[in-house]
């Protein structure tokens, strides 16, 4: 029996890596509270489509985290439907193992995080702890890994160039995105 809390599926732990990546050089001290917050029923999130809101309270403060997930390209939601199926099942380790034999990102991706806390960084002890409970969502139903990317909505992954339907405007615009030439004339 595996003794990870939070990840102990293949599916959850790509969750895990999102606050624990392998890449980091030192330790992350906000790690431990943001565990403990998750593992003390301290999140309460609430999904819709890509986006996550969660409440956390801790003490007498409370914070609302917002997180928004990418879609995954078309191409890739394809060739995972070949491994996965359409319809909703259960998704093992050896499924999550082919598509990354496949060179199938499985992994989610972020498009934007926000949160209402005083620390203005994107990996806040709040984000992280939303991480954590989003992995041990995800090691309870792995599909909704996959629902939260969008893989069963119609519109996964379409590009600007795609004919159909007509694109929802995002809610939340980094301001990295804006093109200051479109707001001025020259």
């Amino acid at each position: 029996m595996v003794d990870n809390e939070f990840g102990y599926t293949r599916w959850g732990m790509d969750w895990v890596r999102l606050a624990e990546p392998l890449r980091q050089t030192r330790p992350e001290p906000l790690l431990p509270r943001a565990r403990s917050i998750a593992r003390n029923s301290g999140v309460h999130t609430v999904t819709e489509g890509r986006i996550v809101r969660a409440h956390i309270h801790r003490g007498g403060k409370a914070s609302i985290t917002h997180i928004e997930l990418a879609p995954p390209a078309r191409t890739t939601v394809t060739a995972l439907t070949a491994i996965v199926g359409t319809a909703p099942t259960l998704l093992t380790d050896e499924m999550h193992a082919a598509a990354r034999a496949a060179d199938i990102p499985v992994a989610p991706e972020l498009a934007a995080i926000d949160c209402s806390c005083s620390a203005r960084t994107a990996r806040c002890v709040h984000v992280l702890a939303t991480f954590y409970d989003l992995a041990r969502r995800v090691d309870e139903d792995p599909r909704l890994s996959l629902d939260l990317q969008g893989f069963g909505q119609p519109d996964h992954g379409a590009a600007a160039g795609d004919s159909g339907a007509v694109a929802e405007r995002p809610r939340w615009i980094p301001l990295n995105a804006l093109d200051p030439a479109g707001f001025f004339e020259v």
